[in-house]
């Protein structure tokens, strides 16, 4: 039963990951991020992510064109920066309508069971 639990929180989790990466480069102090500050603010927002996880979802985004990403020399050494592309701009402000969509359709769907006190 924990197997098949831990794999249903993982699925869960992949396209809630897509959202907060691409939220939180939507991010206006701080538009674009290299990847380990990009992982401390994520998790700073209670958003855990592993490195194995982060560097290729960045670069898969990139190659779907929601991304753009440079290199740069800070603290003497090379780092990747990320922002979003206007493509990624489009494409999280749909996300988050849909997400809102799912989250409101979600809450009326399993807010009534309150039997365990969660939810």
């Amino acid at each position: 039963m924990s197997e098949q639990l831990d794999a249903l929180r993982l699925e869960l989790r992949r396209g809630c990951l897509v959202l907060a990466v691409l939220g939180q480069l939507r991010s206006e102090d701080c538009p674009d991020q290299y990847g380990y500050v990009l992982r401390k603010a994520l998790a700073d927002r209670g958003m855990i992510i592993d490195e194995n996880t982060l560097y290729p979802l960045l670069r898969r985004l990139e190659t779907q064109g929601l991304l753009q990403s440079e290199w740069r020399e800070e603290e003497k050494r090379r780092k990747r920066f990320y922002r979003l592309s206007p493509d990624g701009e489009q494409i999280l402000a749909q996300l988050i309508e849909e997400w809102r969509g799912l989250n409101a359709s979600l809450g009326r769907i399993i807010a009534p069971d309150r039997r365990e006190g969660t939810l």
